[in-house]
């Protein structure tokens, strides 16, 4: 297992005294610079979520509305993912990650300040889009800067902080809501990450390495792949996301309509990729582990993501939890979570993708009794009765995150790992919006809702487990082959 994870490519191109290649001495301090950009990033996709209930009364907006608020940043975040990967491959990260970190900081101004639920909804989706630049840079430079077991160590450090980012966002949004007014706080919420993203700018500046002299090279960007990808997802959201303003059942065609765009994605990206770079380079998935890797990690985060959407929005719409409230029922998710994605990132060289089997274990049986447990109490114990099985799901959760990840990663070269993690992350944000959309598609009263979203969610884990189990026995299959 520890030669899976070994690529055996400089961590920064400058050979030793015997021929060997020297670490970067900076690898640790820039390091520091991905956990806080990943960590804003994934932060304002669940901030918000405790903040959507004071957003509808405060600019009047509808229900969709307010899921594009949500599924719009991760839809965005994972549209821009490979493209801004293989750009950062080609012409540097540190100047990429400025751009994208710049632009998250205008766009987290700008959703802070909108006037009207059109206006927040297109300063998300940039947010998002920006997110989407900055992500693939903190991945490609682990691959870069990083080998062998420290490389797990710190995608480790790297999946810890985005999941308990993921987790605390909640708490964090109600606090701001509490101490700000339940009518303007949630413009602090959105504007809580233009400090930390300047701070982040400033320490990239100073830490990233920048772009090799005689590393750039002209590349396609794919922008006919772009947008058939674009548009294919687009189109398997929207009846979810609109569902209830649409009348009748006509809507459920675009999915069908999603389906045959995708495919025809499919057949571009193979024709492009004989004669320039694709956005989505199929050749990756000929790799097993890669190719399930993925899968997982899109189905996984159809479920994961959407978790605290419906959490937060039942205790605050269903039983009237004040934001603040509803948002520390996310605490004892990011305890397990911590507790257990670093110790994930340092044994995964070890147990490799059975790791991830057991933590989806986790997941399921958590978020199973989720649901029986909050119906042993009355309403206003409902966070206590819960506390329980979300920590079981938070402990399982550090298990998959950063453990898939780099277990999908560890068979390809650095020179192409901007644009595999940039698809990696791709699925888990595709997978986010279209859970996102799943579970606020959900209709009846707050309890049934909540019952029928939940349920959705436990579908998604469980297809991500079916993923990880192939994976376990591709692998073993494979070990067991002659030669």
């Amino acid at each position: 297992m520890p030669d899976r994870l070994s690529s055996g490519v400089p961590a920064d191109g400058a050979p030793g005294r015997h021929g060997q290649e020297v670490a970067d001495p900076r690898r640790w301090k820039a390091l520091s610079v991905c956990l806080i950009a990943g960590f804003i990033t994934w932060l304002d996709i669940s901030i918000v979520n405790v903040a959507l209930p004071s957003i509808r009364v405060a600019l009047d907006a509808p229900p969709s509305a307010l899921q594009w608020v949500v599924s719009g940043y991760a839809f965005a975040f994972g549209l821009l993912l490979v493209p801004a990967g293989r750009f950062g491959d080609t012409h540097g990260r540190r100047n990429v990650f400025l751009f994208g970190a710049a632009l998250f900081t205008l766009a987290s101004a700008a959703a802070g300040a909108a006037p009207a639920p059109g206006w927040l909804i297109v300063a998300r989706v940039v947010q998002g889009a920006a997110a989407g630049v900055v992500a693939p840079q903190l991945t490609g430079l682990i691959q870069q800067l990083f080998q062998d077991a420290e490389r797990g160590r710190a995608f480790g450090l790297l999946g810890a902080t985005m999941s308990i980012s993921t987790a605390v966002g909640p708490l964090l949004g109600g606090l701001l809501i509490r101490f700000s007014g339940e009518r303007e706080g949630w413009r602090h919420v959105l504007h809580v990450s233009i400090p930390i993203s300047l701070i982040a700018m400033i320490l990239a500046y100073r830490y990233i390495p920048g772009r090799p002299a005689g590393k750039r090279r002209r590349e396609s960007m794919d922008p006919v792949g772009v947008l058939l990808l674009a548009v294919g997802v687009l189109l398997l959201i929207l009846p979810l996301v609109e569902g209830r303003a649409w009348p009748g059942q006509s809507k459920w065609l675009l999915i069908l309509a999603g389906a045959v765009v995708l495919t025809g994605f499919v057949g571009w990206e193979r024709w492009y990729g004989k004669r320039h770079d694709p956005i989505v380079d199929l050749s990756l998935f000929r790799r097993g582990s890669y190719a399930l890797g993925t899968l997982l990690a899109l189905l996984y985060f159809g479920g994961f993501t959407a978790i605290f959407f419906i959490i937060t929005q039942y205790l605050q719409e269903g039983l009237h939890y004040s934001a603040l409230r509803a948002g520390w029922v996310s605490a004892a998710f990011a305890l397990g979570s911590a507790l257990s994605a670093a110790f994930g990132g340092r044994v995964v060289v070890r147990f490799g993708r059975p790791l991830v089997v057991f933590g989806l274990v986790l997941v399921t049986l958590g978020l199973g009794a989720t649901e029986p447990a909050m119906r042993l109490v009355a309403g206003q114990n409902v966070a206590w009765a819960i506390a329980a099985p979300l920590f079981v799901a938070g402990v399982g959760n550090g298990l998959i995150v950063s453990p898939n990840q780099t277990l999908t990663l560890s068979a390809v070269p650095v020179a192409e790992a901007g644009v595999a993690a940039g698809m990696l992350q791709m699925g888990q944000r595709i997978g986010a919006s279209i859970g996102i959309a799943a579970v606020g598609s959900a209709h009846g009263i707050y309890a049934a809702s909540f019952q029928q979203a939940l349920l959705v969610n436990i579908v998604f884990v469980l297809a991500a487990l079916a993923a990880g189990v192939a994976d376990v026995f591709v692998e073993r299959r494979a070990e067991r082959r002659p030669g």
